[in-house]
């Protein structure tokens, strides 16, 4: 399920002024209760995506 996300979403940056895509994350944490992604953007931003796996709905 988490490829079939990363496959279909880009995470951008979520500074104030910046949308840039955001690359490869930096660090990656997972637990039965999701993903955590930490990705670091050109401008010195760090972004965080969580995503919950289907079961946990």
């Amino acid at each position: 399920m988490f490829s079939e996300l990363d496959e279909a979403t880009t995470p951008t940056c979520d500074a104030t002024d910046c949308d840039w895509p955001l690359g490869d994350p930096a660090l990656v944490f997972e637990t039965p209760a999701g993903r955590r992604e930490a990705h670091e953007c050109a401008c010195g931003a760090v972004t965080v995506t969580v995503v919950r796996p289907d079961s946990s709905h």
